[in-house]
């Protein structure tokens, strides 16, 4: 099975597994925006992606056999 190339570009995925993409809507008309809209767009955002999605974009990759880290807080 084939990864999707369009997805992979858009995505990043951290060291612990998670996926990290950009916000939408940043290319134009921004001026009329506010600008605490304007410098939330330019915050990356996780995604919060099931391994059966995983899998399906990512096959044959270590994020699809193992997935995102559970996050513990101590």
């Amino acid at each position: 099975m084939k990864t999707n190339k369009s997805y992979t570009k858009r995505v990043r995925v951290t060291k612990n597994g998670k996926l990290v993409a950009r916000k939408g809507g940043q290319n134009h008309f921004n001026a009329k925006e506010r600008n605490r809209t304007k410098s939330a767009k330019r915050r990356s955002v996780s995604l919060a992606v099931s391994n059966r999605v995983m899998r399906r974009f990512f096959p044959g990759t270590k994020v699809a056999k193992r997935g995102p880290k559970e996050v513990t807080k101590s």
